[in-house]
């Protein structure tokens, strides 16, 4: 989970991002980041942006009962952001006021927010609390490195994920294959489990929002490179990588539906429960989803499939956190909720309800990840050795916007044929090769 280039991560940059989108922005935070704040009384009303609002209310409502109940003192104000909007929420507010106490941060974002000074540093907060030692140190380490501030912390890490491969295992059993644990056999099911005819389809590919961690996904599991930089330049259009990508979006509309060139994970999941669709990646924030749908003896998930030298590679996903905003009039109330949040008990439920791995590490013990096939698989191949992981380069300010709104359309384009698969990765490699250099010269400046 550490970044492998974390020594970019250790110096100050100076770069933010500008707001693009003008969203409305609501909260009990100061406006934009034009203060420092204030403790405040400990006592009074906070506001909580959650950075997946509707997919986790029902659990956050639950942890802020448990929270009010024990704080009678203190109200929290939920406000639920849809994880596809909550980054442009947080650019709009810190360009325009309205950034709440406490919010819902994943790394893929962090850098771009502590560019912009809208985070309090938290390591002294941690290390004066209650969750002193109590949190998995290769997330804290994730979250250090996505800042790009050395080893200060600018979010407390609540959960980790991993990509998974989600299939049908009655649909499998049916025809006869094995599970799909190396990527000749998820390609011979792919076509197999395939009848255009009658909707069936043996995979869906992710055209729509969040395509590109997907197709990275796929590029490097199949190419079996494991690093994502190459000195200063990125591995990304490495002919390995070229070659795994034409291989695996030749599987569009030949294997999956036409449709999915808008798919987001949503459809997706819907389409898998519903059995028209044999297999899906996504990560392990829709296990519960389908276990809720299909209990646990229609479905399985695993890591990604190894490779022929029989090495399984996956890049990683982002840490999530929960991140205290320096205009807030009372951060005490705020810190109280983000350590009751990610305590043992609260994390435990939160991460047992997304099927995630738990950032506390008294939680990470819990009996449930022994009950949640996925989760627990995801956790091994994250910790005993048997996974290699590309590490991101989360710490990019900009990592965010070239990774999708830069790039999600021409991921499409290759889809319907519009664009090479050449052409693409070229595209994407000199827009990471150019926010690379620019980080480097921050870091000499700084």
């Amino acid at each position: 989970m550490t970044n492998s280039r974390s020594s970019r991560g250790r110096a100050a940059t100076a770069v933010a991002l500008t707001a693009v989108l003008a969203l409305t922005a609501t909260g009990c935070g100061d406006d934009g980041t034009g203060g420092s704040g204030s403790e405040g009384s400990g006592k009074g009303t906070i506001t909580f942006w959650d950075n997946n609002g509707g997919v986790r209310t029902a659990v956050w409502q639950e942890i802020i009962k448990d929270f009010e109940a024990k704080h009678p003192d203190i109200d929290v104000r939920y406000v639920p952001i849809p994880s596809e909007d909550v980054q442009s929420k947080y650019d709009t507010a810190i360009a325009g006021g309205g950034l709440p106490d406490v919010g819902g941060v994943g790394a893929a974002y962090l850098a771009n927010m502590v560019a912009q000074n809208a985070l309090e540093p938290v390591g002294e907060r941690i290390e004066g609390s209650s969750l002193k030692g109590k949190l998995v140190p290769t997330m804290v380490e994730s979250v250090k490195s996505a800042g790009g501030r050395g080893d200060e912390m600018y979010s407390v890490p609540t959960s980790a994920s991993n990509g998974v491969l989600y299939y049908r295992t009655d649909l499998f059993k049916a025809a006869g294959l094995a599970a799909p644990t190396t990527w000749d056999a998820f390609y011979t099911a792919a076509a197999r489990l395939t009848d255009a005819r009658k909707n069936k389809f043996g995979y869906t590919i992710r055209g729509g929002s969040g395509s590109i961690a997907q197709a990275l996904d796929a590029m490097y599991g199949q190419s079996g490179i494991t690093e994502f930089w190459k000195g200063d330049r990125t591995t990304v259009n490495d002919p390995k990588n070229v070659a795994a990508l034409k291989k695996y979006v030749a599987l569009y509309k030949k294997a999956t539906p036409e449709a999915d060139v808008n798919n987001d994970f949503k459809k997706m999941n819907a389409q898998f429960d519903s059995g028209s669709i044999a297999m899906m990646n996504h990560n392990l924030g829709s296990y519960t989803d389908h276990v809720e749908a299909l209990g646990t003896d229609k479905f399985a998930g695993i890591p990604n499939p190894v490779g022929p030298d029989g090495v399984r590679v996956q890049v990683s996903n982002p840490v999530d956190g929960l991140g205290l905003f320096r205009a807030g009039k009372n951060k005490a109330a705020a810190w109280k909720f983000i350590e009751f949040a990610a305590s043992h008990a609260s994390n435990s439920k939160w991460n047992r309800s997304a099927g995630a791995i738990p950032a506390n590490t008294e939680a990470a013990g819990d009996a449930w990840l022994n009950e949640a096939q996925a989760t627990k698989l995801g956790a091994t191949a994250l910790t005993d050795g048997s996974t290699k992981i590309v590490q991101l380069p989360y710490y990019l300010p900009d990592w965010n916007k070239i990774s999708k709104s830069e790039n999600e359309p021409n991921f499409q384009r290759v889809l319907l044929g519009a664009m090479t698969a050449e052409k693409f990765l070229d595209t994407l490699a000199e827009q990471l090769d150019a926010a690379q250099a620019e980080w480097n010269e921050q870091l000499k400046k700084g």
